[in-house]
């Protein structure tokens, strides 16, 4: 282990929900819960207020819900958290070139790898520059631990939250864990922890007095010797930079299982053109289109095609998705959906002319039972209404810009603001209003907002806009 608190670990505080506080100034200070709507969805983020009600990540949204009912509970925008996350990840690539993302909100920073610290004071510096960077640049906070080790960078970080700082001295570091529960090690879960705790053990201080060989009996070879080199805070790991991406893909969850053939269809062709949109975000191509089916018995099914070279043409991806759709049964109804494309390159491949009619490689099936025939697909699909989600961003041709509160019975709700102005007005619409459509999401913070205050002129206050707040 080094000895010097090196290792930086940085956590974005309540990324999703802070993300939405931001962009919606209506709901700064406020409960938020980020998550699936759905009589199915999960909590993926709550703010902090929510979390004075008991709200938490990977809670049934139902049971939030009934924790929190004034929380205004809205659907992730991914493509905004990946415009913000990229920002960040930016920033810490500034200060050295082994960052090791975790999620678009987390990564591990060695800041020995270009000389940004080499000592507690120095790396200090650098923790508390890199907050102040990240508020100017995105509006958000982030907590940073600092310490000699992976492990012991993570838990500061944790025990900085929200928007603090916390650095781990060398030789402090077991003073610190002794008291922590063993759920605080990276490895413990629900399961060992109450193994542990039948054995009398419930702090990470009596898990290192217990001894090695009591911790193997316990829980074996392996994880016992890794927990007792954990509880004397022995962590050699080092880290890793950004891996290349093995894959791109994207599925949705639907909140009703989908039994209409035909839409089963168009929402495979949906999905194809946005795993599209992120293949050429990310300026990559692909060679192998994988279709996954989650079915109404909870049973997965993946097919895969490989087309003869690689490609981000729409067209070819859309087609070899349906093809692949064509082989698996949605008798009964379907309840997720996802295409992905992997064999992932740099360039496409120009001659791909009627490669989508001779695909190369067959299908893999997990988990179900053999396929029987598809469902007939009817001649004329029914009018569907417009579907219009909370949180969602929408554009109105004599209101401007703006995002639903909520919909139902043929209404949506919308209020209009940006994430420069004051709380916005409320407005109700018809669902087939033709002057509402969706928009794309807003930046937090314009460019021109950014350079100043990044370079050490401190946080700004937010610019006041030309939407009047409500009476």
């Amino acid at each position: 282990m080094r000895n010097a608190p090196t290792i930086l670990h940085l956590d974005m505080d309540a990324f999703y929900a802070s993300v939405e506080q931001a962009s919606k100034p209506s709901l700064r200070g406020k409960a938020v819960v980020v998550g699936g709507l759905g009589p199915r969805g999960v909590v993926a983020t709550a703010s902090y207020e929510a979390r004075v009600f008991g709200v938490h990540s990977a809670m049934p949204m139902a049971q939030a819900r009934r924790l929190a009912p004034n929380a205004a509970y809205l659907v992730p925008r991914f493509s905004l958290y990946r415009s913000v996350s990229e920002q960040v990840m930016a920033l810490l690539r500034e200060l050295s070139p082994l960052v090791e993302p975790l999620s678009l909100d987390e990564a591990f920073v060695d800041l020995e790898a270009r000389e940004a610290a080499w000592d507690a004071e120095s790396a200090r510096r650098v923790g508390t520059r890199l907050r102040a960077d990240i508020r100017a640049v995105t509006g958000l906070t982030g907590s940073v631990g600092l310490a000699a080790s992976k492990m012991l960078a993570k838990i500061a970080s944790e025990e900085a939250k929200p928007d603090g700082l916390v650095l781990v001295e060398p030789g402090t570091e077991r003073a610190l864990l002794g008291p922590m529960p063993v759920r605080t090690l990276p490895g413990v879960g629900p399961a060992t922890g109450d193994h542990l705790r039948r054995a009398g053990i419930t702090t990470v201080g009596e898990l290192a007095e217990a001894g090695e060989d009591e911790l193997v009996r316990l829980l074996g070879k392996a994880h016992g010797h890794a927990l007792y080199a954990m509880a004397l805070a022995r962590d050699d790991r080092p880290v890793v930079a950004e891996r290349e991406a093995k894959s791109v893909s994207v599925e949705d969850t639907y909140d009703v299982d989908i039994h209409d053939r035909l839409r089963v269809g168009v929402e495979v062709r949906r999905l194809a053109d946005r795993c599209v949109g992120r293949l050429r975000g990310a300026g990559l191509s692909g060679r192998t289109i994988v279709l996954k089916v989650r079915r109404y018995d909870f049973s997965t099914l993946t097919r895969s095609e490989t087309l003869r070279g690689p490609t981000d043409d729409p067209a070819v991806i859309r087609e070899a998705a349906e093809r692949l759709l064509d082989s698996v049964d949605t008798t009964g109804g379907v309840r997720l959906l996802g295409v992905g494309v992997t064999g992932l390159a740099d360039y496409t491949q120009e001659d791909l002319f009627a490669q989508a009619a001779q695909p190369t490689v067959a299908d893999e099936a997990a988990e179900a039972p053999k396929e029987a025939a598809a469902d007939p697909v009817p001649e004329r699909p029914e009018p569907a209404e417009r579907q219009w989600r909370a949180g969602q961003d929408v554009w109105h041709a004599g209101w401007g810009h703006g995002w639903v509160q909520g919909s139902g019975l043929g209404r949506v709700t919308v209020r209009f603001e940006t994430p420069l102005s004051r709380p916005g007005r409320v407005r109700t619409f018809g669902v087939e209003d033709p002057e509402l459509e969706p928009a794309d999401p807003l930046p937090l913070v314009p460019d021109a907002e950014r350079l100043p205050r990044a370079q050490g002129d401190g946080p700004a206050s937010a610019v006041p806009g030309t939407v009047d707040a409500d009476p």
